[in-house]
């Protein structure tokens, strides 16, 4: 097989990042945008030593699965990988994904539980980050790349968000202001970033900018509140003058309304600023950090909440608990958190802003014996070195695991296993429908034998 020879290729198998994978002389193809039991013409665009990816060419023979795309930048936008199939195929999908994780990585064999899917599929989304190019449109990065491709209307987006981009881009064209160069650091307008609050309907506007303001402030929020009505809540600006590609910078200043957003999750209000840490699909949320309560058994008990974020998950289950005490290193999250509690009356959860393996020593050295551990850490997973402090020195009786990547999740099975701490059960809960991602509560007890 070489570069751009076109061969025949039968697709058996789908890779965790969502492209198709059929065997050819031996060697397995990657070729994005197609389905178990699709027989297709494939381009190679690249060979390895051991595997090549190829480009889709012509369908020969269709998979079952497929059903008719509904959206123009499928394929070029990096979001969604799974438009081109059925809702229930992608279920499937990601159900065995975290099922082969466990299994290749993890080295435990034990089916998950049915795979938690939403109602819809669409328009779930509550945040979104449009970076905008040279014309003043707004859009989503290509895959692997920071090449904008425009986007009217995403439809995991909520449907008010095109109005507000469209309004946003208009407002851009009219005023001629200039738009941000990643190479240069030349430019004042760097991303557009919106939330909405699911429960209450509330929306926030927020404008990445590399300056101290925007010319056309007072003008821009007329109009949003002529499009939005008594749902913009809040206007903020975001003050970023690094030349970095990171989106969000540390100074925020508000234009209209104070600068926040409220919504309710498991019955916990909660306030949102640009840089609270919030799942993007509440009501998925819910039903995971519901998941989590139930395998923490928190009645009663003292319950650890490694990367808290801003306490979603610790404080869903105060009500019910001896006491919540929450770690998490992002000083606005903690803030978040700390107000979160306020505003809900809870008197009995603490938060304290630090590293999670730091934390964990502390609180060790305080004589802090929590019954139950809840982890949520990032994609990258739990470091070693802070699943040895939580199995050794705390010892808690169950060990909650809500994690975003399959694959450190297994990795850290094996290690919890090696610990002392069995795998009793793991539910999948698909909160990012259409793309590759899935999530994973997991629980895992103490092995008084070991």
């Amino acid at each position: 097989m070489e570069k751009n020879e076109i061969i025949v290729l039968t697709i058996t198998a789908m890779s965790s990042e969502g492209s198709g994978i059929g065997r050819y002389d031996g060697m397995a193809v990657f070729v994005p945008m197609t389905a178990v039991g699709d027989t297709a013409e494939v381009l190679i665009l690249k060979v390895k030593s051991n595997c090549a990816y190829g480009k889709l060419l012509r369908l020969i023979t269709p998979s079952p699965d497929r059903e008719e795309n509904n959206c123009d930048v499928f394929s070029k936008c990096g979001g969604c990988v799974y438009r081109h199939i059925s809702y229930s195929a992608e279920c499937q999908i990601k159900q065995k994904k975290v099922e082969d994780a466990v299994y290749r990585i993890g080295g435990v064999y034990m089916p998950p539980q049915p795979i938690c899917a939403p109602s819809k599929s669409e328009r779930y989304r509550n945040k979104a980050q449009y970076p905008i190019n040279e014309e003043g449109l707004c859009g989503f990065y290509a895959g692997h790349s920071h090449r904008i491709i425009p986007c009217e209307d995403c439809l995991l987006q909520p449907k008010e968000f095109a109005k507000i981009s469209e309004c946003f881009s208009a407002s851009l064209r009219k005023r001629g202001l200039s738009i941000y160069n990643e190479q240069t650091g030349k430019g004042l307008i760097r991303h557009l970033y919106i939330r909405k609050a699911e429960a209450t309907g509330q929306i926030m506007v927020c404008i990445v900018v590399n300056g101290d303001s925007l010319p056309f402030s007072e003008e821009l929020v007329d109009s949003l509140k002529e499009i939005l009505k008594d749902s913009l809540k809040t206007v903020v600006l975001n003050i970023n003058k690094e030349k970095t590609n990171v989106i969000l910078g540390k100074r925020l200043v508000a234009i209209f309304g104070d600068g926040y957003i409220y919504d309710e999750l498991c019955g916990i209000k909660v306030r949102l600023s640009p840089l609270s840490f919030y799942q993007v699909n509440r009501s998925m949320a819910e039903k995971l950090y519901k998941k989590a309560a139930e395998y923490a058994e928190a009645d009663g008990k003292t319950v650890l909440d490694l990367y808290c974020g801003a306490g979603a998950i610790g404080l869903s289950m105060a009500k019910k608990a001896k006491q919540i005490i929450g770690v998490e290193i992002i000083p606005d999250a903690v803030r978040d958190a700390e107000y979160n509690a306020e505003l809900n009356q809870i008197k009995n959860a603490r938060f304290i802003c630090n590293d999670a393996a730091n934390a964990a020593s502390k609180l060790k050295e305080e004589g802090i014996k929590p019954d139950t551990v809840v982890l949520d850490p990032p994609r990258k997973g739990c470091s070693k070195e802070l699943l040895i402090t939580v199995a050794k020195d705390f010892c808690p009786e169950r060990l909650v695991y809500v994690s975003c990547d399959p694959a450190t999740l297994a990795r850290d099975i094996k290690i919890l296993s090696e610990l002392g701490y069995e795998l009793k059960e793991y539910t999948p809960f698909d909160l990012f429908p259409r793309t590759s991602h899935v999530e994973t509560a997991a629980l895992f007890l103490h092995d008084i034998n070991s």
